[in-house]
């Protein structure tokens, strides 16, 4: 008999038959693993002996090696709380596949912030949501720099949770940011269960959202570069030999010129790598300024568009126009205020007549 049909006898010999919702989910989830990483994965996620492990044959399609995992998960009498942690194993590793948005909690006044204790923030998590919704999948993982990632399979009163559509939170204790995957027509439940789990007041939206997980923490805990006063611009190497029948002072008025642009570059990026940032977007809402007469638009007709600045990395992007004479120097403040004012989401207004920005106020 092959090591996979023992395994089957000896599940149906221990009387557990697993949940067929629950093989599928464990069977999709390892299909998604690339292939050299599955091992590490199933490994950190200790629910399967080494043994067991060593018993699951690599050199097969990725189809039957999920399937010999269920047999063992099967055997070992997994249920959906196993399976969700593997779930969250894989999504932890590869975090950048979803979009992030980050939300601020805030105290009331006077109110001073309370130690954590996460035993009882998982405990009120959990009777909050519960208390508004029963068919709901919960679980915790804690990571390094006192993440706890939470995992949330969301039901109706008369369904059982999908699993496949699972909300993702990502909370810092200690702090008031938390990390939501996408969400819509939960979030005041979320919410409102992560204000009574923290003991915060308040929460909302920062307009600041990321595939880059790691990247969104570096802008609101200002973990990236800001050392732009220590910078001493180093002078541009001069060439061994200067062009032909060009005037030398205008070859020494582009190196000072270069020069500047990499001050004034440094001062408004710093030194360090960018936040990675996808895309920024601008809404703008101002008069529309035409001739009377020509009776199209009139200064009481509002003027809307929405302008979006895409990218695989945004701000180093930004960074390189001014270098590359793309762009003049220094770039604008509308677009190199992302990290510091941590928001990628504007509404340009019109303030007695001069546009401005909500990002450019305290």
């Amino acid at each position: 008999m092959s090591a996979s049909g023992r395994r089957r006898r000896g599940a149906l010999d221990s009387g557990f038959t697993m949940d067929e919702t629950v093989a599928e989910y464990i069977r999709r989830t390892v299909l998604k693993i690339p292939r050299h990483e599955i091992m590490e994965m199933l490994t950190t996620w200790d629910f399967l002996s080494k043994t067991q492990l060593q018993t699951i044959n690599m050199h097969q399609i990725k189809e039957s090696i999920s399937q010999e995992v269920v047999e063992l998960c099967e055997e070992n009498s997994a249920s959906i709380k196993q399976a969700a942690i593997l779930d969250m194993i894989y999504n932890h590793t590869y975090r950048n596949k979803k979009i992030w948005t980050v939300y601020r909690m805030t105290k009331a006044a006077g109110e001073e912030t309370d130690s954590f204790n996460l035993a009882d923030f998982k405990y009120n998590f959990k009777r909050s949501l519960r208390s508004a919704l029963k068919n709901v999948t919960i679980n915790f993982r804690e990571y390094e720099d006192n993440a706890t990632w939470i995992r949330i399979a969301w039901g109706t009163q008369y369904t059982k949770p999908n699993q496949y559509k699972a909300t993702y939170v990502v909370y810092h204790s200690q702090t008031p940011y938390v990390f939501i995957s996408s969400l819509r027509n939960r979030i005041p439940l979320l919410c409102q269960a992560l204000v009574h789990a923290s003991n915060y007041h308040d929460i909302h939206e920062m307009e600041l959202r990321s595939r880059c997980l790691d990247s969104l923490k570096d802008i609101v805990f200002k973990r990236y570069c800001q050392t732009f006063q220590t910078y001493h611009p180093r002078p541009l190497q001069e060439r061994n030999v200067a062009p032909e029948k060009v005037d030398p002072r205008i070859i020494q008025e582009n190196k000072r010129e270069k020069e500047r642009i990499q001050s004034v570059n440094q001062e408004v990026f710093g030194e360090g790598l960018q936040p990675k940032i996808e895309f920024a977007q601008y809404k703008l809402e101002t008069m529309f300024k035409g001739e009377p007469e020509m009776d199209i638009l009139t200064e009481k007709e509002p003027f809307r568009c929405v302008v979006k600045f895409s990218s695989p990395h945004l701000l180093e992007a930004l960074k390189s126009l001014a270098p590359a004479g793309m762009a003049d120097a220094p770039i604008s403040p509308l677009l190199t205020c992302i990290p510091q004012k941590a928001r990628n989401y504007f509404k340009i207004k019109e303030r007695k007549g001069i546009l401005s920005a909500s990002c450019l106020g305290p």
